[in-house]
């Protein structure tokens, strides 16, 4: 939520827009959940993408939200083409994974920079989080029933009220979610700055996490129905301007890792059920949220990325393609746009062509 929050933030989104992103990415989403866990009896949980809601955010600094959202919706269709066709396995395996990862690690650092500068700007609200956070992170008994991101946000608003920096405004606070359709532009800048990347943040980056971790816990995830309903749904969030719909790693990592593995669907369909209803909640939150300083949001979403920062950068710099992932990062990072193409998608080109020249000996074992 603060992600999104803080992406809709600098691209100049609306309450309503982003409680349209928020119904669409939870409730639409836990939807196809609850089907998907009941008809294949396995923990299939599917929500909105992380990588791809970072990737988002530059492109919304020169692109219009109407552009953005037709690229949601052409992402959906080459999913969804994909899927039909049974390529995507073969897909994700051509991918250098450490390239995206690099890629990645670019995008998600300035989320870690905004944690700091928090720190500075508004000490008295972002200190406590950390400190909160770091400490129940060093009990990982208190953690496991208390996550840190969890206690960081309570303290974070307790501090929120007790400065007097929260301003809900006038009205009620309580309100149901509706979507607001929005109908899409298709430019080629949006074309090619997104969808290739908005496609391989699901299919290699989630999607792979997702049935690499069902895998472990003993599934078998049926990977082209996966991609097709990935694209089928982004195709139809798109028009409520919600990001790609994709295939949790940490979600199905915790529901996958505990109990009798022959019931865990159910809690997938409880999370399913959880997500429908924190959808219908999306103004309610979206107003709260909005109505703390940005201070606030900036500590929970770098809090809540910083492990998967951590986990980007062990995944690009481990072993393989070690070269393509730090161009990848770099130029991510240096966030120049050429052509009106965002940094993202220039960070993927020349981390590409980098790996391939000077890296070509370097193979990629077989994922799942």
């Amino acid at each position: 939520m603060a992600i999104i929050l803080t992406i809709a933030t600098r691209g100049g989104l609306g309450p309503s827009d982003v409680a349209s992103w928020i119904f669409g990415g939870f409730l639409v989403n836990g939807l196809v959940s609850i089907a998907f866990c009941w008809l294949y009896r396995q923990p299939l949980v599917l929500l909105w993408t992380i990588p791809g809601t970072v990737l988002v955010g530059p492109a919304l600094t020169h692109l219009t939200f109407a552009e953005v959202i037709g690229a949601f919706l052409a992402t959906g269709v080459l999913m969804l083409a994909l899927g039909l066709s049974g390529w995507v396995r073969r897909c994700m395996e051509a991918v250098p994974l450490p390239v995206v990862m690099g890629m990645v690690s670019g995008v998600f650092l300035r989320f870690a920079l905004d944690l700091v500068y928090a720190m500075r700007d508004r000490f008295w609200i972002a200190a406590p989080m950390v400190a909160v956070f770091l400490a129940v992170s060093a009990a990982p008994a208190l953690a496991r029933r208390v996550p840190p991101v969890i206690a960081a946000m309570i303290v974070g608003a307790v501090m929120v009220v007790a400065l007097g920096d929260f301003h809900p405004g006038a009205g009620s606070v309580l309100a149901i979610g509706l979507p607001t359709l929005h109908a899409p532009v298709f430019s080629w800048q949006a074309m090619v700055e997104l969808v290739i990347p908005l496609a391989i943040a699901v299919l290699v980056v989630q999607n792979g996490q997702g049935i690499a971790v069902l895998r472990t816990a003993g599934h078998h995830p049926p990977v082209n129905a996966i991609t097709v309903a990935c694209g089928a749904v982004s195709m139809l969030t798109a028009f409520i301007g919600t990001v790609s719909t994709c295939l949790t790693g940490p979600v199905n990592a915790i529901i996958s890792s505990a109990g009798d593995r022959r019931r865990q669907y159910t809690a997938g369909i409880g999370v399913g059920v959880l997500a429908i209803g924190f959808g219908l909640l999306s103004p309610t939150v979206t107003r709260l949220m909005l109505a703390t300083p940005p201070a606030f949001i900036a500590t929970l979403a770098g809090l809540a990325l910083l492990r998967v920062l951590q986990a980007a950068f062990s995944v690009a710099f481990a072993e393989r393609h070690t070269l393509g992932a730090l161009v990848a990062f770099i130029v991510t990072v240096a966030d120049v746009t050429i052509a009106n193409i965002g940094a993202p998608f220039w960070g993927l080109v020349f981390g590409f062509a980098v790996s391939w020249l000077l890296e070509h000996g370097h193979r990629e074992p077989p994922r799942g």
